[in-house]
């Protein structure tokens, strides 16, 4: 099993707290049965809600709201302004943003990150209808994703040293927890390289530890959260596979990560300590840049942006993470982020400026129900990123 490395290795050098002037204003199933805290489980269709893509415009960030019926099939319903700017990591090959979870819904509330202004905006959300709340700083350079469980989130920031910044929510705003900004010592420029780029952050189901992806690191932090949501001063840091990109909880104490560098996914045990322990082997699926991972009841889908495929994985009731259907549905237009909704799959599609809808069939497969056009296509470096749902 893989061990937590040392912390004395040269990737912690200069490991610290960052400070905290703000910079210039510029933005979970596997298989039935296996565990009785699994998260996932049988859903009903019959719910009408909402899908959120954020464009990411360099020019100005803007969230586009779909009405979702009961059938999955998505209508436009608005575009909302973020009050920042979209941004870019260099290179990226179709993500601008090379991350997951840089748009998220929680409790009836909608956090952005606008990249290019090192802000995070907070909207209120009724329906289709977006209320803007809040535009915060993200302590720190270039935010890529955001955590939040409970009245805690945290916010990654992927430029020069990477680092995490919690916050506090109370009443639909967000206030900067102290002792809760940590360095993540990876010695980046800003706008880093995608490849260097940290890729997710997390918060486990127990609200014990923040995790965060680091990508060319090949390696997970894990930050203990202490009362009033301060971070451990220093991180467990373990080996997680060749490239470790998105991730997301099976159970309270498991988790699937995806190896990009392996065209792979792998599962690992959240120990007491924060450590993770590899469970198996990891599970390659033949495809190509596995990256985003979102888990629709039993099954857990992952976009394989070199392939502009989705593959379908689960964990059997023996634990054993499987491999369903290597090529689960076929996008053929970049799939990147995901998220679902009463049950179904929505895919972000860069090259392609789209999103797909999928209804999830019983054995895993997907039948295609929507697709809407007209979204910022992958283009000179940056293009949208970001989707979540109600």
């Amino acid at each position: 099993m893989k061990r937590s490395i040392a912390l004395a290795t040269a990737l912690l050098a200069g490991l610290t707290s960052v400070g905290s002037i703000p910079g210039p204003a510029f933005a979970d199933g596997g298989g039935p049965g296996y565990h009785d805290n699994r998260g996932g489980g049988d859903y009903q269709h019959g719910d009408e809600g909402a899908v959120f893509v954020q464009t990411n415009k360099a020019e100005g960030n803007t969230i586009k709201v779909y009405d979702r019926d009961e059938d999955g099939r998505l209508t436009k319903a608005g575009e909302y302004e973020t009050g920042g700017l979209g941004g870019f990591t260099i290179g990226a090959p179709l993500d601008a943003l090379a991350s997951q979870g840089s748009l998220i819904y929680h409790r009836g509330l909608l956090f952005a990150v606008n990249a290019g202004s090192n802000t995070v905006t907070v909207f209120g959300v009724e329906g289709t209808r977006l209320h803007k709340l809040q535009v915060i700083w993200s302590g720190g350079l270039l935010p890529v994703s955001v955590a939040a469980r409970g009245d805690l989130v945290y916010v990654l920031n992927a430029g020069g040293e990477g680092s995490v910044q919690g916050f506090k929510l109370h009443k639909g705003r967000l206030s900067r927890i102290e002792d809760a900004n940590r360095s993540l010592g990876l010695h980046n420029g800003n706008p880093p390289a995608f490849g260097t780029a940290p890729a997710q952050v997390k918060i486990d189901p127990d609200s014990e530890f923040v995790l965060v992806s680091t990508k060319a690191a090949n390696v997970m932090f894990s930050y203990e959260i202490g009362r009033h949501g301060e971070l451990s001063r220093n991180p467990v840091v373990s080996d997680a596979g060749n490239t470790p990109f998105g991730f997301t909880f099976d159970t309270d104490d498991t988790l699937l990560v995806t190896e990009s560098g392996a065209n792979a996914v792998s599962l690992f045990e959240l120990e007491e300590d924060g450590a993770l322990d590899q469970i198996g082997p990891s599970v390659p699926n033949g495809q190509q840049a596995p990256c985003w991972i979102q888990r629709v009841g039993d099954y857990f889908y992952v976009a394989n942006a070199g392939t502009s495929t989705i593959s379908a994985y689960r964990v059997d009731d023996h634990g054993k993470l499987e491999l369903v259907h290597a090529v689960a549905a076929d996008t053929g237009g970049g799939s990147i982020d995901m998220t679902t909704s009463d049950g179904f799959l929505y895919v972000q599609n860069a090259t392609a400026g789209n999103v797909q809808g999928y209804e999830v069939n019983d054995d895993g497969s997907l039948t295609l129900v929507t697709t809407v056009e007209g979204l910022p296509k992958f283009a000179d470096g940056i293009g949208m990123e970001g989707i979540a749902a109600s």
